[in-house]
């Protein structure tokens, strides 16, 4: 309350802004509830008493032995767990998705036995199918599987297949086998076919082909029968017709499940999949629309980092769909100010001419929190908003940098002259000049860092060719290193060889030298003298900024 007041006093007398950015809220009790032991405990025990009541029942034999497999198979999933997706078990949300989805795939699988066991005679017997048989071959068994890996990822999708798998055989028949193995192919074709979902109607793709493999695993095992009938060399086609109708079915309507719920856990657990960058990527986007009228050098500057960091992040196996969106974006805070950055200055106006080194430092560096607050006011997601706040990291602002310290000796030759004592003299410290940061977290953020610096700096090639490129590149990714800001994220030096080499080969694509045809002639003569030096394009004074 009374920081408010002193900011309103501040206003009154022009010496603070009206303007409030918009910052992200971080709460304590929020962070408790992500990473606190208490609120693991409790998720995790959850998921044991509703996985306890789904296989209890009375009806079996030994109900008590089936729990007490149920919750030992549990203990091992979450060691495997732990050791194998440190990240995913240290999230109480991400754990709290896990249990959710399994407990929803049980469920599935237990209401689809219970249907099966309760159906009428009459209805059983028009398909000529055995209620058992015919209900099995129903079992939505690659459920869970199919949505983790959309929404987790591959490795997340096979570990769900596993365990899906155990606990879908325990509740058929105790521990049947038949079922197991069925549930355990399903789950692993749906994780192979759901590797790259872009559009839903991969996802529709993905249910034909698991009631293709039901129905091939279903005729393996003969549950897929009767096929022949009582007179020698007659198939009773109806029953089979049926019975494949039923196999194809489950893996389709398992996939149109999948497609009903998949937007809620979007939603609630904040997750953005590939489907949801690629509606992400339409460059309608009012940001990206503003950006074509108030600053199309920065519009320009980010299309071209999104096809390097794109091609680079598909080298390594990165999300590059995520790159390319988040490249986008990535320089939305320019719009404040776009006449002080060296894509969108006037040729004949450099109004950095008129600040002092620490001022247009203080407009360069203020684009990035600029940004978040427009990512925050147009609701983009969480991982839009991380690559603008990291995109470069605690970097220097190395143009200004350099120039307050000239103007500091120059000022210090001066002050000999004039006697003027040392404390007198402009401070310059090098913290003022940098980023706030973060640094790059992922694999994508210090994509799009290094791709931003490199694209900002190959503007100033005066003569463009492969071996200016590679010096380049490599100087720009060896300062990354010296200065520290690659060292929070994921990337290995192989990796960040690869990622290298296919900057390399995307901007020597973009940047070849084009022939100059004599006469003014725009299309190409059969026969045509090659000008090897091109006209270079003029500059403005200040080197580009955003590679600052």
């Amino acid at each position: 309350m009374l920081g408010f007041f002193e900011r309103q006093r501040l206003v009154k007398k022009g010496l603070a802004s009206s303007k409030q950015r918009r910052r992200r809220t971080e709460s304590e009790f929020l962070d408790t509830l992500e990473h606190g032991v208490a609120t693991k405990v409790a998720v995790l025990l959850a998921f044991v008493g509703g996985l306890g009541l789904l296989v209890y029942s009375e009806t079996r034999a030994h109900p008590l032995q089936n729990v007490a497999i149920a919750v030992l198979i549990c203990v091992t999933a979450l060691a495997q767990l732990w050791i194998t997706h440190p990240k995913t078990f240290a999230q109480n949300s991400r754990l709290t998705l896990l249990g959710l989805i399994f407990l929803l795939h049980l469920t599935l699988v237990k209401v689809v036995l219970l249907t099966g066991g309760h159906a009428p005679g009459e209805i059983v017997g028009a398909l000529a199918l055995g209620q058992e048989q015919m209900w099995r071959l129903a079992l939505p068994l690659a459920f869970a599987p199919l949505m983790l890996s959309v929404l987790l990822g591959r490795y997340h999708g096979l570990y769900a297949a596993i365990y899906a798998s155990l606990w879908s055989a325990i509740l058929a028949r105790d521990m049947d086998s038949v079922v197991l193995v069925m549930s355990l192919v399903c789950g692993f074709v749906a994780v192979f076919v759901t590797l790259r979902v872009r559009r839903w109607t991969q996802l529709l793709r993905a249910g034909v082909f698991l009631g293709l493999t039901t129905w091939l695993l279903a005729v393996v095992f003969g549950m897929i029968g009767p096929v022949f009938g009582e007179v020698p060399g007659g198939v009773v086609w109806r029953a089979l017709g049926w019975q494949s109708a039923v196999a194809v079915g489950s893996g389709v309507m398992t996939a149109l499940l999948a497609m009903l719920v998949l937007p809620v856990f979007q939603s609630v657990f904040r997750i953005t999949t590939d489907i949801s960058w690629l509606e992400l990527s339409d460059l309608n986007h009012p940001l990206l629309k503003r950006l074509t009228i108030e600053a199309p050098g920065t519009y320009h500057h980010s299309l071209v980092v999104a096809n390097l960091a794109e091609a680079a992040a598909e080298a390594i196996g990165a999300n590059a769909t995520m790159c390319r969106v988040c490249s986008y974006f990535h320089d939305i805070g320019k719009l404040v100010k776009p006449d002080y950055f060296t894509e969108n200055m006037r040729r004949d106006r450099n109004p950095h001419d008129e600040l002092a080194p620490t001022m247009s430092a203080l407009v360069i560096i203020a684009h990035v929190k600029e940004g978040v607050d427009l990512a925050l006011k147009h609701g983009l997601n969480q991982e839009v908003i991380d690559v603008i706040q990291q995109h470069h990291g605690t970097s220097l602002v190395f143009y200004f940098h350099r120039r307050a310290l000239q103007q500091q000796e120059d000022a210090r030759a001066g002050g000999k002259i004039m006697n003027m004592r040392e404390e007198d003299l402009p401070e310059v410290r090098e913290e003022s000049f940098r980023y706030p940061g973060p640094r790059p977290q992922t694999r994508e953020g210090a994509i799009i860092s290094m791709a931003d610096s490199i694209e900002s700096a190959s503007r100033s090639l005066e003569r463009v060719t492969p071996h200016k490129i590679d010096q380049l590149i490599g100087d720009i990714i060896r300062s990354r290193l010296v200065d520290g800001q690659l060292k929070e994220c994921d990337l290995t030096m192989r990796e960040l060889e690869e990622v290298a080499e296919s900057f390399k080969h995307t901007l020597q694509s973009m940047m070849h030298t084009r022939v100059a045809y004599p006469g003014g002639r725009t299309e190409r003569p059969e026969h045509s003298e090659r000008r090897d030096t091109p006209v270079p394009t003029p500059r403005p004074s200040v080197p580009p900024a955003s590679a600052a």
